[in-house]
């Protein structure tokens, strides 16, 4: 009998001599080792990790090889994905900041009957609101002017819209309407030989290498024909702008709705859909040829309009070669007064061409920056019109076409303005912007307050136009939404319109600025009186021609009944024109006494 230790002890030397035949039976495959082989073991481990280093660099070696070869033989295209990331991370960079800048430190206005708060912290917080607005602009400035192009347009659209952002956006991007960089003389000729088909030498028998002027997307050389010995301005786009459009566009579509998923008011995403509208057509500048030959043709039956027009002489996609035409820009002052050009014919004019655009030709030109409108002094002696200066119209890239019906319902609604009249502004607002936020789309389209209009007093209105939108703000916490829901709301063609109408009133501002107080508010009101005249008119054409095609008898007694009511369409025009004429007649002659007695 063996003791319960010897027995324990045969268990463990058989278990351990039947564990060492099992490993012994064991197959050798390649990699595997036992634990009593343990520096055959780690050698293995070494050649695998050697052999795996060597298979990760020759896989990167491929792909290298791959991409530098397709580099090579795609060499634009690489560089054109290269810069379009490069592009997009500028913007998705700056629009992250400004998010965070603002949801960090902006600071929410304070109740108005909130009396537990002083004076000095409501000023404090509109303080800081105007300084994260301030900061933010200029971050945003600076990523558009870094990637140019299409972002400096974005940038000149916002800088229109002062009724509607806040005012350190708008005065911040008003510089990009000329801080622009200009193509080399290199690149331009590229674009010249690729459209034309000609060289630059070829073609002109001079060519200022420095441009006269240098827009988002093109710039503008002066030069000589050789055919011709014709002095011509050489419109030319910048070489990258139309590859990298697209791009442009669709990143700031993404950038919006990033904002808009941050902020959910912001509902600004129309601005993005009208880019995608718009630059094509600007991109092709056989659309400005055309433009400008029909604009031509639409006032040449108003010879007493000092508008002009340079003639086109050539286009292709590119390349736009017109007629040179000298001048400065219309908003300059000593250049005005050094040449006895009078700033209220100036604004006249301007106000007349614009309202003939809108109301009766119903073909507006929907960018008239001060840039694209120049003042030419002429000899009053030698003109038709009378004046001693001409309004050239430049930039013809961006026009819309009205409808008689959108002119009549756009007039109406004005008319209704003019009037103080609340349910019919209701009903107008309702037609043309589907909205019910009458009150606060009256203001954006005249600039004033409603008070102002309510009160019938928008036409004989004393209050200067321009208003802070903080100061409404914080009498309406909801001002933001409600704006961004009506423009959210309108038609595309209605939102040009009214970037239209704030461009002309920034230009009516500027040109009065130097005017005693009396005469600028006279020259807000005579603005007004001219709105109120075409919109008469339009009115009065879209009843006539109702009238003309409500019945299609020919009766002597339907006949009849047609005489009488236009009769009475007419005589009820001239009876309120006359009262408008009357009244600007009083507004000049009191300008007048201003400054004789100034």
């Amino acid at each position: 009998m063996l003791s319960a230790g010897r027995l324990f002890a045969a268990t463990r030397v058989t278990a351990s001599t039947a564990a060492n035949a099992t490993t012994a039976k064991l197959p050798q495959q390649r990699g595997f080792v036992t634990f009593r082989g343990r520096p055959e073991y780690i050698a293995s481990i070494k050649r695998a990790w050697r052999l795996q280093r060597w298979r990760n660099r020759a896989i990167a070696a491929a792909g290298v090889a791959g991409v530098c070869g397709y580099a090579v033989y795609n060499y634009d295209t690489a560089y054109l994905v290269a810069v379009s990331l490069h592009r997009s991370s500028v913007a998705a960079k700056v629009t992250c900041q400004v998010a965070w800048d603002y949801y960090r430190n902006f600071p929410d206005l304070l109740p108005e009957d909130n009396e537990c708060v002083d004076e000095e912290e409501r000023q404090r917080i509109l303080d800081t609101r105007s300084a994260v607005h301030l900061r933010s602009a200029e971050k945003v400035k600076r990523a558009l002017m870094k990637n140019g192009g299409v972002y400096i347009k974005l940038g000149q659209h916002i800088s229109a819209m002062q009724y509607v952002l806040p005012m350190e956006w708008c005065m911040t991007m008003q510089s990009l309407q000329d801080q622009n960089t200009a193509s080399s003389l290199e690149d331009i000729d590229r674009v010249i030989r690729a459209d034309v088909g000609r060289s630059i030498d070829d073609l002109f028998q001079s060519f200022d290498p420095a441009p006269i002027g240098v827009a988002s997307l093109a710039q503008v050389h002066r030069a000589v024909l050789r055919d011709t010995g014709e002095e011509v301005a050489v419109k030319v786009q910048h070489p990258m702008v139309r590859k990298y459009s697209d791009i442009d566009i669709a990143t700031v579509s993404v950038m919006f709705e990033f904002i808009h998923s941050v902020f959910p008011g912001f509902k600004f995403m129309w601005l993005s859909a009208e880019m995608k509208t718009s630059l094509p057509q600007e991109l092709d500048f056989r659309n400005d040829k055309s433009n400008a030959e029909k604009v031509v043709w639409e006032f040449a039956k108003y010879p007493d309009i000092p508008l002009a027009v340079p003639k086109m002489i050539q286009a292709s996609e590119r390349v736009l070669i017109m007629e040179y035409v000298s001048g400065r820009r219309c908003d300059d002052l000593a250049f005005l007064r050094k040449h006895d050009i009078d700033p209220e014919a100036v604004s006249r004019e301007i106000g007349r061409i614009f309202a003939e655009m809108t109301f009766v030709h119903g073909f507006l030109h929907c960018d008239p920056h001060p840039g694209n409108l120049f003042v030419r002094p002429r000899d009053r002696q030698t003109t038709a019109h009378g004046y001693n200066f001409d309004l050239v119209l430049l930039d013809h890239g961006l026009y819309r076409q009205l409808s008689p019906r959108f002119r009549y319902e756009y007039a109406e609604m004005w008319h209704a303005l003019m009037k103080g009249n609340r349910d019919q502004i209701k009903y107008w607002s309702r037609k043309i912007a589907g909205t019910d936020l009458y009150q606060l789309f009256s203001t954006i389209l005249t600039g004033q307050h409603w008070k102002v209009i309510e009160s019938k007093n928008l036409s004989q209105t004393t209050s200067a136009a321009q208003f802070s939108m903080d100061a409404l703000m914080e009498t309406q916490p909801e001002i933001l939404r409600q704006i961004t829901e009506i423009l959210a709301s309108v038609p595309p063609v209605l939102l040009l319109v009214l970037k239209t109408n704030d461009l002309l009133r920034m230009i009516d501002t500027s040109l009065f600025a130097d005017q005693p107080p009396i005469v600028q508010r006279h020259a807000q009101l005579q603005s007004w009186l001219r709105i109120s005249h075409y919109c008469l008119v339009a009115i009065r054409d879209i009843r006539a021609s109702d009238i003309v095609h409500s019945s299609t008898r020919l009766g002597v007694i339907q006949a009849t009944k047609r005489i009488i009511r236009l009769a009475l369409n007419r005589l009820d025009f001239l009876y309120m024109d006359t009262m408008l004429w009357m009244y600007s007649v009083l507004l000049k002659m009191r300008d007048s006494l201003t400054r004789l007695y100034a």
